[in-house]
């Protein structure tokens, strides 16, 4: 397939983010930021996205949308939320990792991760250092967060971690950030880094694109 059929073809199967996948309408506010920052600290642990984002889904619908709600939440209300959606293996340190985590955003950042951005002046890697200052996020954490983020902080774009570049090459597509994001409207450089994500979590190749094409 070319290159452009390529792409229609994966965001048509697989161009939905997780934050999307999360219920979370993303925009450059606070409350959806944070949403998002609790999506990356959930899919942080050993689990799977399905459920992690289910857990997040339940975390919102218990009204946790906040760094205030969350950080002065009843423990056992967390609990409750991540067993009805079986995210049980990692719930007390979750738990334990949301609260600390809320309380940091609201004594550093007011509780506003736009405040985080203006602090690294936009930049990317200066970004994902600070993400990393919350409890349960590494290097992977933030990447998801910077993947997902792009979306409304347009000073990140093009971001492309080594998964999603490694899985454009193995499709026959650009191996290299810029050139990658060239082949899609700007705004669209997020599903398009969702995409690579759950394709190469699928194990597809282009042979495999192209079947189900």
């Amino acid at each position: 397939m070319s290159e452009h059929r390529t792409v229609v073809e994966l965001l048509a199967r697989y161009g939905t983010t997780y934050a999307e996948e999360a219920g979370i309408t993303l925009r450059d506010k606070p409350a959806p930021l944070y949403q998002l920052l609790v999506l990356t600290v959930l899919c942080s642990a050993r689990i799977s996205a399905a459920t992690a984002t289910a857990a997040a889904r339940e975390l919102y619908v218990a009204g946790l949308r906040t760094p205030r709600t969350m950080a002065g939440a009843d423990r056992r209300l967390l609990i409750a939320a991540f067993g009805r959606a079986h995210y049980v293996r990692y719930d007390e340190s979750t738990a334990t990792a949301l609260g600390r985590g809320a309380e940091l955003l609201l004594d550093r950042w007011h509780g506003d991760l736009r405040r985080l951005r203006d602090e690294a002046e936009g930049e990317s890697e200066r970004i994902g250092e600070l993400l990393r200052e919350f409890p349960r996020i590494g290097p992977v954490g933030s990447a998801i967060f910077r993947r997902e983020a792009q979306a409304v902080w347009p000073s990140l774009r093009p971001f492309f971690d080594e998964r999603t570049m490694t899985e454009a090459r193995a499709l026959g597509l650009p191996g290299g950030p810029a050139a990658l994001a060239a082949l899609v409207p700007p705004e669209d450089t997020a599903r398009l880094a969702a995409a690579l994500t759950r394709a190469s979590l699928d194990h597809v190749d282009a042979d495999g694109l192209g079947a189900a094409a």
